[in-house]
Order: C-alpha cells, then sequence, then structure tokens
C-alpha cells in the first residue's frame, strides 16, 4: 500500500479518536481478535510440533463514522500463523482498508470490500476467521436505490490472495511451478452489477411481496500460453436471475445461474484442460406460522467452483477454501456437537480423480420444526420444540443431466428440547449419517448413528451447570468407528465459565480426545485459556470446511471491542 495513503488514513484515524466522545464530530469503533497455541508432539495421535512451536493469529479492526462518512482499516497477523489454516498468511499487513460514503440514496466505496450476489452461487466475497477465508476486493462499489422500489449495484475489484500470491512463468518447463512473491492482490480481477425490482412496492401490492433480482459478472484471470492455446479464455461472464415471493407466512425463491467458463488441469491425452461450463439452479421454498415451520431447499451444481488458483491450478490445497469467489455451503443440518460434526458433508461442485470425472451434485434438504405451546398435551406445563431434518445429495447420472447417480450424502435428525423443570432442560438428538467412502466413484457407503443428550441445569440465574452425553454408533467393521464423547461446563454469569470434555473412540484407535480450559469476561473483552488433543478431520463453518491436522498443546484467546 501507497505510504502516503496509509498516511492518509492514519492521520483520520487519529482525528477521529480525538473527537470520538463527541458524536457531531463523528466517533470510532474497533475490535481485537488474537488466537495463539503452543503446541507439543504427541505419540497418540501423530501431533507434531510446528517449526516455531507455537501460531498465532491476530486481527486488529477499526471503524470511523462522521455523517455519511465512513472509513476503517484491518491489520492481521500471522506470527506464525496457525497448524490448518492456509501456508500462504504469512507475517503482518495492512489487510482491509476503505472509505464509504452512504445516504438515502447513493453508497459509494472505494478500498477493500464484502459483497455478494443472490445466494452467492456466482459471487461472493467474505471473511471468515475461523476458515482463514478472507476474499475482500480491493476497488470500488456504487449502490443506487430509488425509493423502495428499485436498487442497483456496480462493482470492480482485485480478489485478495492472502499475502502470498504465485506468478507462474509462461516457459513450459516452469508452468507448473509457482515462485512465490510478496504481493497479495490475485492476478485476476471481478466486475459485475446486480439489480432487484420490488414489484410488489412499484404496483402497490400490500398482502404480497415479490421481487425480480438478477446479476451479471465479467472475471478477467492470466492464463499461460498452453493453456490459451487449448481454448481457455481468460476472460468469461456469468449470469444469474432469481425471484422472490412472500405471503401470508410463505415464502418461495429460485435462483438460476450460468456461471460462465471454467478450466481444470486434466490430461488426457490429447489436451491437457477440460473446459467447462458452471452452472447451478437453487430453489427453497418455505412456510412459518402457528409454531411451525418448513423449509425445502433443492439445489443443482456443475462445474461451479470459482477458485482464485494461478491460473487454473491449485498451488495449495489448504487454499482451495480461502481462495473462493462464490459461496457453495452445505444445506444439511449444522451442528454444535462434536460426534455429529466427525464426517460432515461437503459439497461437490466437481470432482476428478484420475480418469473419474464428476461434473457435480443434486440433491436438498427439507426442514421442520414444531413448537407445542404451554398448556397442550405434548407441550405440558412448560412447552416443548421438536425438529425434523432430511438431507440427501447425489452425484449427476451424467453431465449436463438433472437426474441422480450414486448416492453421496444422506442425513436424517430428530431432536426436542423442553423444560422438564423451571431449573433442568433437556435436548436430545438423534442422527443417521450417511456417506459415500469413494466420492461417488463407487457405490460403497458407510452408517454412522449418533446419539446426544444435552442437560441444562440452573441453580441460580447466575450459576448453572451443562452436561452433554454423546454416543456414535458406526456401521465401518473395518475402522473400529464407535466413539463417545462427553463435556461438562459450569457457567457464572457473566464472568466465569469453564469446562472439561472427552472423545473416545473405543473401536481400533482407542485415544482420548481430551479438552479443559476456562474463560473470563469483563465488560466488551473475554479471555479463553484451555489445553488438549484436537482430532484431524474437517472443520466447518457456515456449511463450508476445511481440513485440520490433528495438535495437541495449549491456547488462549483474546476478544475485545470498544
Amino acid at each position: 500500500m501507497n505510504k502516503r495513503i496509509l498516511l492518509a488514513f492514519a492521520a483520520m484515524l487519529a482525528c477521529g479518536a480525538v473527537d470520538a466522545q463527541t458524536e457531531e464530530k463523528g466517533f470510532l469503533t474497533g475490535s481485537f481478535e488474537s488466537n495463539t497455541i503452543g503446541y507439543v508432539n504427541d505419540d497418540k495421535t501423530f501431533a507434531r510440533v510446528p517449526d516455531g512451536g507455537f501460531g498465532s493469529n491476530n486481527y486488529l479492526k477499526v471503524d470511523y463514522y462522521k455523517g455519511s462518512l465512513s472509513a476503517g482499516l484491518q491489520m492481521e497477523a500471522y506470527q506464525p500463523a496457525l497448524v490448518g489454516f492456509p501456508s500462504n498468511l504469512k507475517g503482518t499487513k495492512l489487510a482491509n482498508y476503505y472509505i464509504a460514503w452512504n445516504d438515502e440514496d447513493f453508497a459509494f466505496t472505494a478500498g477493500t470490500f464484502y459483497d455478494q450476489f443472490g445466494s452467492g452461487l456466482l459471487f461472493r466475497s467474505y471473511e471468515d476467521r475461523a476458515l482463514g477465508n478472507n476474499s475482500a476486493l480491493l476497488g470500488a462499489r456504487l449502490n443506487w436505490h430509488y425509493k423502495d422500489i428499485f436498487e442497483a449495484k456496480l462493482l470492480w475489484g482485485v480478489p485478495r490472495m492472502p499475502f502470498t500470491n504465485y506468478v507462474m512463468s509462461d516457459d513450459e518447463d516452469n508452468y507448473m511451478k509457482g515462485y512465490p512473491i510478496y504481493n497479495e492482490w490475485a492476478e485476476t480481477n471481478v466486475r459485475g452489477a446486480d439489480a432487484s425490482l420490488s414489484l410488489s412496492n412499484l404496483l402497490g401490492l400490500e398482502s404480497v411481496n415479490v421481487a425480480l433480482e438478477g446479476s451479471v459478472l465479467n472475471r478477467y484471470q492470466a492464463v499461460g500460453l498452453l493453456a490459451e492455446e487449448e481454448g481457455v479464455k481468460p476472460s468469461t461472464t456469468g449470469y444469474s436471475a432469481r425471484a422472490n415471493v412472500e405471503y401470508n407466512g410463505f415464502v418461495a425463491r429460485a435462483e438460476w445461474v450460468d456461471a460462465g467458463q471454467k478450466h481444470y488441469r486434466y490430461s488426457d491425452g490429447e489436451s491437457n484442460y477440460l473446459i467447462k461450463n458452471g452452472n447451478a439452479q437453487l430453489v427453497d421454498l418455505g412456510y412459518s406460522g402457528g409454531g411451525l415451520g418448513v423449509n425445502l431447499s433443492v439445489r443443482r451444481l456443475e462445474w461451479m467452483n470459482s477458485y482464485i488458483d494461478g491460473r487454473g491450478i491449485v498451488l495449495d490445497e489448504s487454499s482451495i477454501t480461502n481462495n473462493n469467489l462464490n459461496y457453495v455451503p452445505a444445506l444439511c443440518a449444522q451442528y454444535s456437537y462434536s460426534l455429529t460434526n466427525i464426517h460432515p458433508y461437503v459439497p461437490m461442485p466437481y470432482y476428478i480423480n484420475g480418469p473419474f470425472v464428476n461434473s457435480g451434485e443434486i440433491g436438498g434438504q427439507l426442514d421442520v420444526y414444531y413448537n407445542f405451546r404451554r398448556g397442550t398435551t405434548l407441550g405440558g406445563k412448560r412447552g416443548m420444540k421438536v425438529n425434523f431434518n432430511l438431507s440427501t445429495y447425489y452425484n449427476l447420472a451424467e453431465e449436463g443431466s438433472f437426474a441422480p447417480g450414486k448416492m453421496l450424502w444422506m442425513n436424517v435428525n430428530v431432536g426436542m428440547e423442553k423444560y422438564l423443570t423451571r431449573k433442568f432442560k433437556l435436548k436430545m438428538l438423534y442422527a443417521m449419517q450417511q456417506r459415500n467412502t469413494s466420492y461417488g466413484m463407487g457405490d460403497g457407503t458407510a452408517v454412522a448413528n449418533v446419539f446426544v443428550a444435552d442437560m441444562l441445569y440452573k441453580f441460580t440465574p447466575k450459576l448453572s451447570t451443562r452436561l452433554e452425553l454423546q454416543y456414535l454408533l458406526s456401521y465401518e467393521a473395518s475402522n473400529g468407528y464407535d466413539w463417545m464423547a462427553a463435556l461438562f461446563e459450569v457457567n457464572m454469569a457473566p464472568r466465569w465459565s469453564v469446562f472439561v470434555s472427552d472423545m473416545y473412540n473405543h473401536g481400533m484407535e482407542k485415544v482420548h480426545y481430551y479438552n479443559v480450559g476456562a474463560s473470563y469476561t469483563a465488560s466488551r473483552t473475554r479471555v479463553a485459556i484451555g489445553w488438549g488433543r484436537t482430532r484431524e478431520g474437517l472443520i466447518c463453518s457456515g456449511g463450508v470446511c476445511r481440513m485440520m491436522p490433528a495438535y495437541t498443546g495449549g491456547n488462549l484467546t483474546i476478544t475485545t471491542s470498544f
């Protein structure tokens, strides 16, 4: 970043800090987050200490507001990055910086920003620190609102490649070799437009809400000479069309996406690339009212990845999640219990393994919940909540089709939540999860049954305890994959919380994944410490997952805001 720009931002924010107590002159807000882990070798889990012995991810965010004007920045420091995070997160940098104007009709942003078109299938730039994701755009964005009838958005930007970019040589001998340079912005840029028209407000309809939306996104990404000779286009354009209807508790949404050309490094003896057209379809139907909620989502994906991958080649497996320009979450039950997350579902926009090519997936989920009110037969004195979820996904029987092929995933769960007494709340959950063990290359599946009891007891308004008991019964006989888990918490609001937990595979592995920890909260600051083991596996946030290696050690987390 140009030093003069940095100094200008610093001066502006310093002025904001001086005037922070006078709202007429503007005010300053900010937050700081630090996650640090010290690692030790562990022969039980084969976890090994990385170079340096510890990792630390740190984020400082500051924003200044004065009337319609706002500005801000975010500093990030990886000293080094925590184990499992993308390897190109290194050092300390000014990661985000922006200045913006926002009034009743117009909004303008220059610098770094996040945005999304529709559900995010065509385009989404966002930050998720749990996954090491930050796909901010560096550029400009203009928003225009006309009453409550019409909204339009124009944007242009260069996506962020976290801290280290890789530039490919046009020399064929070096084409597959990545040469790192200290440049945090990718050799790609996007420009797009998004619009929304409210037919209800335009026509004066009061009982129904109808909106039509559409997007267009052009993406330029530098490609090598070999790729261009085989038909790979550096510039490609995608489109999205959407319709939303809401009426008396009913909701219906539909989205159709043509993502434009995609290319993949793949040799079949005649060419070195697969050149495909990405497309997706999404339908959401829902109803909410009278204590009942029902949602049905159906989605089809085909070649819908959107990686910032250094001329079409993913250079680092850990970068797949954080170098993405669209959003393809797992539309299935999102669990907070450890044993239900041992094998979470990861969407498959495509899959290539040697000669096997799977162009995408089709499937969906049905989610139902009902609140039995107090005084009813099942609700009793304090009411009861129940829920049911079914999700299933298949690969495509053949490219371009809507016919399902081999099953990739199925999840069925039922749960209930009820206060048995004024102080005692019980949650119970049963989940059946079935997954394809070869990502659709074969028919083989593995089935797991998970049982959970979650018990909360409030001694006083400030003192409570919570006990989780979990059991996983698996039919993966060859792996001996039966697990049990327990967690016990003591919460002394509003300051203290302590916990101890353990996961134990009593099949073949026979390893305890124990953790102990405590946290202290004062005003807007929270400090947490812990020690224990973390098993190798997928870590998920918002239905997007990243592989986490096993590690053992102690952790310190600090979060504060001002």
